[in-house]
């Protein structure tokens, strides 16, 4: 039986669409929250192995602006690119072209693999008025605080791509270790919300296309960071980082503010690499004062 959604209530008081639109040669699946008349678009780019589904419950305190979250390709409902590599060149260059053609000039919003592919799209020329990166990647994923376990998954990647398909396939879809992985990243006491992510992640969790793409996105998420792009991203930005995060110290975040041109850093507590999940409404309220018509940088 499916956990109980904490955030269901409000995200069912939301207008949603689905629609999809061809980029690149390929067709892109994306939703669309709240009305159409927003006078504010975001555009919420989902991190790894997730889907847009993993960002509702920060858009479901988002009322009142519009969010365009789509699949990445290789990922969710969205097919891979054809002919294409999933490395981060692809995963930019796609975007760009989906934020160019649903919502140009929309603010562009990241979450963990999702910070990386906006930083880089933001750098090679995105048209966005801000930024905001959610849980940002802002240092090497091996030198994190759980470094031996990001090793451990580049093993794992790696038999997964190895193994005859049958085999690699079903370890990169093992029920049990996605369990374990979604452990090891929750940080709440709070029984009910732990069952609701550890739900999430059984369910979406394996809904990638096939195990060459979520290999490519992998390496693609573990070989770059935030700091490369910051110093060329001129655009206000916001950055949600979380004081617990295995990832990406706190301390290597509050270094990563400091290579932006124009850059606030909001750090919340007690969470770790879910804040989506666990702390949404303190990233939105962030979200949204960064957002205000007073904000500095808004037009």
């Amino acid at each position: 039986m499916p956990a109980a959604n904490p955030y269901a209530d409000l995200l069912d008081a939301m207008e949603v669409q689905r629609a999809e639109v061809d980029v690149l040669g390929g067709t892109t699946a994306y939703w669309t929250y709240g009305s159409p008349d927003s006078d504010t678009t975001v555009i919420a780019v989902h991190g790894f192995r997730g889907e847009h589904h993993g960002l509702e419950p920060v858009v479901a305190h988002l009322d009142g602006i519009r969010i365009i979250s789509p699949d990445l390709p290789g990922f969710g409902e969205t097919p891979p690119l054809p002919g294409r590599r999933h490395d981060l060149a692809a995963y930019t260059e796609w975007l760009k072209a989906f934020a160019g053609t649903v919502a140009p000039g929309a603010v562009i919003l990241g979450h963990s693999f999702g910070s990386i592919v906006v930083a880089s799209a933001v750098a090679e020329g995105l048209d966005t008025p801000k930024v905001i990166l959610v849980n940002p990647i802002g240092a090497p994923a091996l030198e994190g605080p759980r470094g031996i376990l990001t090793r451990l998954a580049v093993f794992y990647y790696w038999a997964g791509a190895r193994l005859p398909q049958r085999a690699g396939d079903a370890l990169l879809r093992n029920g049990a270790i996605v369990r374990v992985m979604s452990v090891s990243m929750a940080k709440t006491r709070d029984a009910e919300l732990r069952r609701f992510i550890h739900d999430q992640h059984d369910t979406y969790f394996s809904r990638f296309a096939d195990r060459d793409v979520l290999h490519d996105a992998f390496v693609a998420s573990v070989s770059h960071d935030v700091r490369e792009f910051a110093p060329r991203i001129t655009q206000p930005t916001l950055l949600i980082a979380a004081v617990r995060d295995d990832i990406t110290p706190i301390e290597a975040e509050r270094h990563l503010a400091t290579l932006f041109s124009d850059a606030e850093l909001i750090e919340i507590p007690d969470v770790g690499h879910l804040i989506h999940y666990e702390t949404p409404q303190p990233a939105a309220e962030a979200i949204r004062r960064f957002l205000s018509p007073s904000a500095p940088g808004r037009r």
